[in-house]
């Protein structure tokens, strides 16, 4: 985000028309549109905030199609041709990068790796045997070792050559001055609030602007429009970054990760100097959970332990959704939908997965799709149902949170509580038969606004760390003074006036 800026791109202010509408300015919503415009089709972006600004332009930039154990659970849950479809369409992704980043002659830092999946507990070495096995028979250039670049002893690890990693928003940045260049259009800070499916589909933004389309794609990282249930197949999760410089005599040449220790990934980029920035992700957590800051400090210790000398110059998180049986949604909407497509649950995997979703998207509105299609297909029951206890989990939790926080009891005289907080303190009381959730910014300021999330009515709770409220349910996030963040939510948080002797609620919409 600090190393490249994205032009900017005006708001949708006047009714219009496209052969497609896209709405989210992602890595998904982007290799659609370029992929859609570049095949002749009229395409029209429509991103909330600024492109490639959320969970894209808070990624690792990871681009590989080894996704920890995927392959030994494909197998497993799916059978050996589900496995051999997966790694067949994210090594495409792959190559997809590489023929894009060429076509446009971007430079986008794409550099070759190896990617490792290890463990350094002995007890997990079997699994990643299993691993190694899977994604071999599955067509990857895969196999176990014991040896890799880290600077600390691992038990094991499976290997995958010729992967990559690049800088997403200089890529997508080229993606969308060619989009522009093919004569489609891009729109920012136009959020779309409504979706009516039909021949032809309409959206409507929040400023009451109304476009129509043949085809629309919704790649909103979270679906924005619940009428498929999604939020019932798909749990968030936050995952927390730490970077900072290192010499490039000490590059640990390769792209690691492990579900070990709340998960840790280490990857790095060019820096410059003589230098590489160490990039470490981990301590993975469900929006909400709380507790954030002192997560970062274990974070920011496991990078001293293990790689002295670095100092964390910069922290950032991300967000993704991981779906209950592994393999992402990209496809049609639900089962009665024609011409509304969606992308979403890429779990963690978003830069392959989201360039895999754009072949695909085209492929699917082009009426020709790849044989693959079915392993992603959003209307697909069969895995669905092997997976029913990670959806039970899943409904579980949410339920967890939308009953019991509402059970557990709000301070009593809680008007006067949330007065009285600190600076840089917040807490979710109850005022006036409403729960609020107040924070206290550290120039003494009063936040208030409503802790009810307006996707589906669960408990916010505080991000200490980065100052925002979280929804522990489906992982819609809004900052102190109510604005949406990221979705599935689509409208702010209740203001109440706090000016008065008597805070009052606006009435309900």
């Amino acid at each position: 985000m600090q190393t490249v800026e994205v032009p900017a791109h005006p708001p949708l202010t006047n009714p219009a028309s496209a052969d497609v509408v896209v709405i989210g300015g992602g890595i998904a919503g982007l290799s659609a549109a370029w992929e859609l415009a570049r095949s002749g089709r009229h395409v029209t972006v429509l991103e909330a905030g600024r492109l490639a600004a959320g969970v894209t332009g808070h990624t690792t930039g990871k681009l590989t199609a080894l996704h920890t154990t995927v392959y030994a659970e494909l197998r497993r849950s799916a059978g050996p041709e589900a496995a051999r479809d997966y790694a067949h369409s994210q090594s495409a992704a792959l190559r997809r990068v590489r023929e894009v980043a060429d076509t446009l002659g971007v430079d986008c830092e794409l550099e070759s790796r190896s990617a490792y999946t290890y463990c350094e507990e002995p007890e997990g070495v079997e699994a990643l045997r299993a691993e190694a096995e899977a994604a071999r028979a599955a067509g990857l250039e895969a196999d176990f070792v014991t040896d890799t670049g880290l600077p600390f002893r691992v038990a094991g690890a499976v290997r995958v050559l010729g992967q990559a990693q690049f800088h997403p928003r200089k890529y997508l940045r080229a993606l969308a001055e060619d989009v522009i260049a093919q004569g489609s259009e891009i729109y920012e800070h136009t959020r779309v609030v409504d979706l009516a499916e039909g021949e032809p589909c309409r959206v409507t933004t929040d400023a009451g602007v109304t476009m129509v389309a043949r085809d629309v794609i919704v790649a909103t990282h979270y679906p924005v429009f619940d009428r498929a249930l999604m939020f019932t197949r798909l749990t968030p999760h936050r995952d927390l970054v730490v970077a900072g410089p290192l010499p490039a005599d000490r590059d640990p040449d390769g792209m690691y990760i492990t579900r070990e220790d709340g998960k840790r990934s280490v990857r790095t980029a060019p820096y410059g100097d003589g230098r590489r920035l160490l990039i470490v992700t981990g301590e993975e957590f469900t929006p909400g959970d709380g507790g954030v800051e002192a997560r970062y400090q274990r974070l920011s210790g496991w990078v001293r332990e293990r790689f002295p000398g670095v100092t964390v110059t910069h922290r950032w998180a991300a967000q993704d959704n991981a779906p209950v049986d592994t393999v992402p949604l990209i496809g049609l909407f639900h089962p009665g939908s024609t011409h509304v497509y969606v992308a979403t649950g890429f779990g963690g995997w978003g830069m392959s997965g989201g360039v895999l979703a754009g072949q695909l998207l085209r492929a699917l509105v082009d009426g020709q799709p790849p044989a693959w299609a079915e392993l992603y297909d959003p209307r697909r029951m069969a895995s669905v149902a092997r997976a029913a206890p990670s959806f039970a989990k899943t409904q579980w939790q949410v339920g967890k949170h939308f009953v019991g926080d509402r059970l557990a009891a709000l301070p009593a005289g809680a008007l006067s509580e949330a007065e009285g907080l600190p600076p840089g303190r917040a807490a979710v009381v109850d005022v006036r038969g409403r729960p609020c959730a107040v924070h206290r910014d550290d120039e003494g300021r009063l936040h208030a606004v409503s802790a009810t999330c307006t996707h589906l009515g669960c408990l916010v709770a505080f991000n200490d760390a980065e100052r925002t409220w979280e929804c522990p349910c489906h992982g819609s996030r809004f900052g102190i003074d109510g604005e949406v963040l990221q979705g599935p939510a689509l409208r702010p948080l209740d203001r109440p006036d706090i000016n008065g002797a008597e805070w009052q609620w606006p009435d309900k919409p």
